[in-house]
């Protein structure tokens, strides 16, 4: 259980942060640039979430929570120590990769194939899942980065891999099932 009854704690005034296994990095480094940006993407979501109703605002919800399990995640060190540990660390799972998928697979079901690249916007909601999109592909980056030099769990890699993918059909549904969706026209402006 988290408990947090003081917000400042001055620990971080010289530029470092304590990870989830109690060790400190700079705030700069690439594990704190991977977790801060699903935190940033998870911010961006709930701008969208202004916008969604129903099942849609639900499915955002479900994303919101699975990213602060994904920042958890990332945010501990170590995955080759997880056996040995008193408290097992919060790790992304197949589950959660695989919920996704199936939300994906609903969704397209009823668009039309893309026979263009579509320009981001659209109505409102689409136009925010789109920026969810990039950010969410910037995570990817930033945890792809990360694992080239240190261990990543692979699900939190393939979470974030299939979540832009998630975006994008959203964003898709949400312009009335694809039909609102604003088609790219290469070089139109020439």
């Amino acid at each position: 259980m988290v408990v947090l009854n003081k917000i400042y704690t001055r620990t971080g005034d010289r530029g470092d942060t304590a990870l989830g296994n109690g060790s400190r990095v700079a705030k700069h480094s690439a594990r704190v640039a991977a977790y801060g940006t699903s935190d940033e993407l998870n911010a961006t979501i709930g701008v969208a979430r202004l916008n969604a109703e129903g099942e849609m605002d639900a499915a955002l919800a479900r994303i919101q929570n699975d990213l602060f399990d994904l920042g958890a995640d990332l945010c501990t060190p170590d995955i080759d120590k997880d056996e040995q540990a008193e408290y097992p660390p919060l790790r992304m799972i197949e589950e959660q990769v695989k919920r996704l998928e199936a939300e994906i697979d609903v969704m397209n079901a009823d668009l039309e194939p893309l026979r263009s690249f579509i320009l981001p916007g659209g109505s409102a909601l689409a136009a925010h899942l789109h920026i969810c999109r990039t950010v969410s592909r910037r995570a990817e980056r930033k945890t792809t980065e990360l694992a080239s030099t240190e261990e990543v769990n692979e699900w939190a890699v393939k979470y974030l891999n299939r979540l832009s993918d998630w975006f994008f059909v959203a964003a898709r549904h949400s312009n009335d099932g694809g039909k609102a969706d604003v088609l790219w026209v290469p070089g139109a402006n020439r």
